[in-house]
């Protein structure tokens, strides 16, 4: 598949995320700026913001968290923010970072992109919990401002924080000429560094929104989750949250193929090579002179590189990530909080799809087979294609969508709750509304959608990508995810008042399953059939080398 091609591809599929008497006194200016309807006004640690009202929540845009990554701080560890005199205006997001355009995400050359926005209730007496949201399509694209959060403070009485982060080969590119120096660690990790920025920020100034500092929630989705699964293992992250909630992360189990790993952990040796790979390309082999050179590159180049080969994602080996999220979770050496984990049910219907967009190619049921046998041993594709024959399905698209879905997500996310709940509490859930609204901008495939990766994004933010609820049941299945994802925030247990028992996942195999109009535990391993996918043995070359 070309660079170019693919780099669209994964834009789309990864897709599928604050002192104590100074923090009361502006949270009562700010319950009196509710009163009066003027614009709400907050000082940080580096000035004064202004936002703006909306019907019950105050919103502030284009906060910045830390310097401008530009100019000799390209692939520097993220400084300061300089402060500045009078009010700033916040009510209109800052620059996205730098990326190419996607399916559904828009080009950005700009550099200057470390701003945060702060969403709460209107009013409240108390110090509101903070979730703090990292966005994800696959570390090459997004925003945080895609995320209204509206609903989920007003309705959750939370406050919620969303950023940006630098991504693709600004953000990850691992080269040994960027060690140090700039940057405070190895490179490979400046994004993860960007987002540990962004919390750092939240507990200087949370309290300045009527947030308390010491309960913030980590949540994020897709390349966000796999943030959310590395700040659990980064020691420099240590903390900085007190909850974690992990949607459709890929930070554990197999690197499933077709595809790039992408964002995946990848050992550094693996991602040095890369790095080192794509400098020769932009004309920067010498490794004497390759730092300055690189940080000469202009960004429409740099950004042709950006999903080159190994895709973009995090460095495992010293430095930010010294270990593994897989390592760290089956020998408890991770930062202990309590965990929401959980994926959607159809995960990899949405990158079936896209993949057909793209292409402009139908899955065949002889691409099916092809993609079957390169995946597994024979012996093993033979048995895959046995227990999950084309013909069972709408389409070969379908089938293929199935296959991924269940050994690649659905098993390797009961893996993981059951690793985590060894060490944490951990409550793990699986998405389900099988009529889940698709993209009003991206062509429907040849098979029902379900429940897509991702699909859950719409029930939690008013998603600028995705259409949201539809019929009441859907509306009132929104209202029962905020309900639990707030309550986590709160307390750490998912529980109360309103909505049915969500049980701690324990050594089981039940998860709860969220449907429009039913929500209540259901046995993965049996649904995944993962009991079958312990014995299937994947071929060593499954993983695609990377593309000239």
């Amino acid at each position: 598949m070309r660079p170019r091609l693919r780099a669209l591809l994964t834009a789309l599929l990864c897709g599928a995320m604050i002192s104590s008497a100074a923090g009361s006194s502006q949270a009562a200016h700010l319950a009196e700026a509710g009163r009066g309807g003027a614009a709400p006004v907050v000082r940080t640690d580096t000035g004064s913001v202004e936002g703006r009202l909306g019907t019950d929540t105050r919103m502030f845009q284009g906060i910045p968290y830390a310097a401008p990554p530009v100019g000799r701080l390209r692939w520097a560890s993220p400084q300061p923010a300089a402060s500045w005199s009078g009010v700033r205006p916040a009510t209109a997001p800052g620059n996205r970072c730098a990326q190419a355009a996607g399916l559904i995400d828009r080009q950005s050359t700009s550099e200057d992109c470390l701003y945060l926005n702060v969403t709460t209730p209107v009013r409240s007496a108390r110090k509101l919990p903070v979730m703090v949201w990292i966005h994800g399509n696959g570390f090459i694209n997004g925003a945080g401002s895609l995320y209204d959060a509206q609903r989920l403070a007003a309705m959750g009485k939370v406050v919620v924080v969303s950023f940006n982060y630098r991504l693709g080969v600004f953000g990850f590119l691992d080269h040994p000429a960027l060690d140090h120096g700039a940057a405070q660690h190895l490179s490979g990790n400046f994004g993860l560094e960007d987002q540990q920025a962004a919390l750092r920020w939240v507990k200087r100034n949370a309290a300045s929104f009527g947030g308390d500092p010491a309960n913030v929630t980590l949540f994020g989705e897709s390349a966000g989750g796999t943030s959310v699964c590395a700040h659990l293992v980064a020691p420099g992250s240590a903390g900085l949250f007190q909850k974690a909630i992990l949607q459709s992360a890929q930070c554990t189990g197999r690197k499933w193929s077709p595809g790039p790993p992408t964002w995946f952990p990848l050992p550094r040796a693996e991602r040095e090579k890369h790095g080192l790979d794509l400098a020769a390309k932009v004309g920067c082999s010498d490794a004497r002179a390759a730092a300055a050179c690189l940080r000469r590159v202009h960004v429409d180049e740099l950004l042709k590189w950006s999903d080159y080969g190994l895709g973009s994602g995090p460095s495992v080996g010293a430095g930010v990530l010294p270990m593994s999220p897989e390592q760290a979770f089956a020998t408890g050496h991770f930062n202990r909080v309590p965990v929401i984990q959980g994926t959607t049910r159809d995960e990899h219907r949405l990158f079936t799809a896209a993949i057909e967009a793209v292409t402009g190619r139908t899955t065949t049921d002889a691409d099916y087979r092809q993609q079957i046998r390169t995946l597994f041993t024979p012996a093993d594709a033979a048995r895959v294609l046995a227990r999950y024959p084309a013909g069972r399905f709408h389409s070969p698209g379908e089938a293929l969508s199935t296959v991924v879905s269940d050994w690649a997500w659905g098993c390797t996310a009961l893996g993981r709750d059951q690793a985590l709940d060894r060490q944490v509490p951990t409550y793990a859930y699986e998405f389900d509304d099988e009529k889940a609204p698709w993209f009003s901008t991206l062509k429907k495939p040849d098979f029902p959608t379900g429940a897509f990766h991702g699909s859950e994004l719409e029930y939690l933010f008013d998603d600028e990508q995705l259409p949201g609820p539809v019929t009441p049941a859907q509306h009132r299945l929104a209202d029962t995810m905020v309900r639990y994802w707030a309550r986590f925030a709160y307390t750490g247990d998912p529980n109360g008042p309103g909505t049915a028992p969500w049980p701690r996942f324990g050594t089981g195999r039940h998860v709860q399953s969220l449907q429009p109009g039913r929500t209540e535990p259901v046995d993965l391993a049996q649904e995944h059939q993962c009991g079958f996918w312990q014995t299937v043995g994947v071929r060593s070359e499954a993983r695609p080398a990377p593309r000239p």
